[in-house]
């Protein structure tokens, strides 16, 4: 399979895996608190809408997208959007939700199935290749389904689907430091990963700076999920130590993260 089918399929996979956690769910299961603070499970599902419906619209409209974002980021409060996001998911019913989402997944798939892996795409943050894209929305999508899990008390289902996750995460290594105002180190980090099938993948196998351990966990810490010392992860060197710390495989200000011990 082909490298974009290959991650749109592997996305299609975590968005059924997510589906299923919610599919069943009440009005009171919707309003259940998770571990991001001030979100809801409701409100996890309609970031998602919203941003696979956004997503999609980088290959469908790219203009009409940049003249949003241009927009948006000219207003008061550009951030302000995600409690827009929030406020009309929690207008909704659950079905009605779950019904936006699916739909806007269907947009998204439809949508990037018809591009080419190495187009350039606009986004919020820098532009991205489509096929960084959908790693993107495959690695949003196990990130918030990870707060559903943590939510309901569940185990997120295992896959090494999440390979996608940790490739961004390594992508994104020098957006890390440059999030937070900081240096890019020169020196980059060796990681290597062993998956829920036992596979083993290796980046920057010539590095002395490294983390290995499982890939879930290195995952959970590149979306900032959980603390790093929560895991069971290795690390040798200062370089890496750090990069684990501030570690942001996503756009936006430098998040939070979770406190030690919090899970």
């Amino acid at each position: 399979m082909a490298g974009m089918q290959l991650v749109l399929a592997n996305l299609a996979g975590e968005q059924e895996a997510l589906d299923s956690l919610v599919a069943g769910l009440d009005e009171a299961g919707w309003a259940t608190a998770t571990p991001s603070e001030g979100w809801n499970i409701a409100d996890q599902i309609s970031h998602l809408a919203y941003f696979d419906e956004k997503a999609a619209q980088t290959v469908t409209d790219p203009e009409g997208f940049t003249a949003m974002v241009a927009e948006l980021m000219a207003s008061e409060d550009p951030w302000g959007l995600e409690e827009e996001i929030m406020a009309a998911g929690r207008a909704m019913s659950g079905p009605q939700l779950l019904a936006w989402w699916r739909e806007s997944r269907a947009e998204l798939q439809a949508a990037m199935g018809g591009a080419e892996p190495e187009q350039r795409l606009p986004w919020y943050g820098p532009p991205m290749k489509a096929y960084s894209s959908a790693q993107a929305r495959l690695m949003e999508n196990w990130a918030h389904g990870q707060d559903v899990a943590d939510a309901l008390g569940v185990e997120y289902p295992a896959s090494d689907r999440i390979y996608h996750v940790a490739e961004l995460g390594i992508k994104t290594f020098s957006w890390s430091f440059r999030n937070r105002g900081l240096q890019v180190p020169d020196q980059r980090v060796r990681v290597a990963l062993r998956g829920s099938s036992g596979r083993t993948w290796v980046w920057n196998d010539s590095s002395q700076a490294c983390v290995t351990g499982p890939l879930r966990d290195f995952c959970l810490v590149v979306t900032q999920r959980r603390h790093v010392d929560d895991t069971r992860l290795v690390i040798e060197g200062d370089v890496a130590a750090r990069w684990m710390e501030i570690a942001q495989a996503y756009a936006g200000p430098p998040g939070p993260g979770r406190a030690s011990g919090g899970s």
